[in-house]
């Protein structure tokens, strides 16, 4: 498996977390102890469909696409073009605000949310793609987060899943061995260290779900990144399954999970199942093209970690329909 296929395999994989994950956010667990006068109403599956952290990761990945150097002017010029073509839907309340301050002439570096409230998981949610450049300068990483979160710790968050991908991309990590503990040497003191300290060595994804599943960076990063560490055992959808079940905000714990989780064993290593249930969706064709483009233009042929190699001695197929577990 190549670069491009670890690229294609992260903005597939994202997307159908995403998909996954929307129809499920912030549902509150049924009572079971309820009574129905009229008889217990049939449960309907939840709808797929792509939401902003989708929409946004692909015009970051267009964005990069169309230009040589990536910087936050770049990116903000595509967010506010696609926000005027209407193009971006159930954006929170921090992106939202930044946009609309783009749309009057506001400075992309004044644009973003200020203050607590601001450490959501909005950049974490888009950064992604930026893991794939040759090289990476943290400072633009941070001024393209700060362009909807001015926040350290939304920047940490969004730092953790480059570094996770990148991790990947460099050969450090086979999903054999532990994810988090690559991650904690790389970032500074916050609250976001603080919580991977705390799960690393959980195993139990419920427990650290428990913790917190919300769009706080500090509650959504960490769980997203526990759980691809467990992509090797139980595979995608049953790690997606897990996550909606957790509950909170699910769509972007999917994604970036999704995200992790493709660039580890690429798009033919997730279940027939959910890529045609991707494939179907009307906003299919704009993802394929951004990711073929984008690849493309990136010339990215470069060798990554081979699947084989990921999947050696694990009793897995490519569909992950029987778990795998360590003896």
């Amino acid at each position: 498996m190549n670069k491009a296929d670890q690229f294609e395999g992260c903005i597939l994989g994202g997307a159908i977390g995403d998909a996954y994950g929307s129809g499920y956010e912030y549902l509150t667990k049924e009572n079971e102890s309820a009574y129905y006068l009229f008889g217990k109403p049939k449960t309907q599956e939840p709808k797929w469909q792509i939401t902003d952290d989708t929409q946004l990761t692909l015009a970051t990945v267009e964005a990069m696409t169309e230009t040589a150097e990536i910087s936050p002017e770049t990116i903000a010029d595509k967010f506010l073009s696609d926000f005027r073509k209407g193009k971006l839907s159930g954006l929170g309340a921090s992106t939202l605000g930044a946009f609309r301050a783009l749309d009057v002439g506001a400075h992309w570096s004044l644009a973003g949310r200020k203050g607590e409230y601001a450490a959501g998981n909005g950049p974490a949610m888009r950064i992604a793609p930026l893991a794939f450049l040759d090289e990476i300068d943290y400072s633009i990483v941070r001024d393209i987060c700060f362009l909807t979160h001015h926040n350290d710790e939304a920047y940490v968050g969004a730092k953790c899943v480059v570094l996770a991908i990148r991790e990947i991309l460099n050969g450090n990590w086979n999903g054999k061995s532990c994810l988090v503990e690559k991650i904690i040497p790389q970032i500074p003191d916050t609250r976001v260290r603080d919580r991977l300290i705390r799960v690393k060595e959980m195993e139990n994804l419920e427990a650290i779900g428990a913790l917190g599943n919300d769009g706080y960076v500090v509650n959504s990063v960490p769980l997203a990144i526990a759980a691809a560490n467990q992509t090797l055992a139980f595979g995608p959808e049953e790690i997606f399954s897990k996550l909606v079940s957790i509950g909170g905000d699910t769509d972007t714990n999917c994604s970036i999970a999704g995200q992790i989780m493709g660039t580890l064993i690429g798009k033919k290593a997730f279940p027939d199942n959910l890529i045609k249930k991707l494939e179907r969706l009307a906003e299919y064709p704009r993802i394929n093209r951004s990711v073929k483009r984008f690849i493309k233009s990136k010339k990215l042929v470069s060798r990554g970690l081979s699947l084989q190699s990921a999947l050696q001695g694990l009793n897995l197929s490519f569909t992950f329909s029987t778990p795998y577990h360590d003896p």
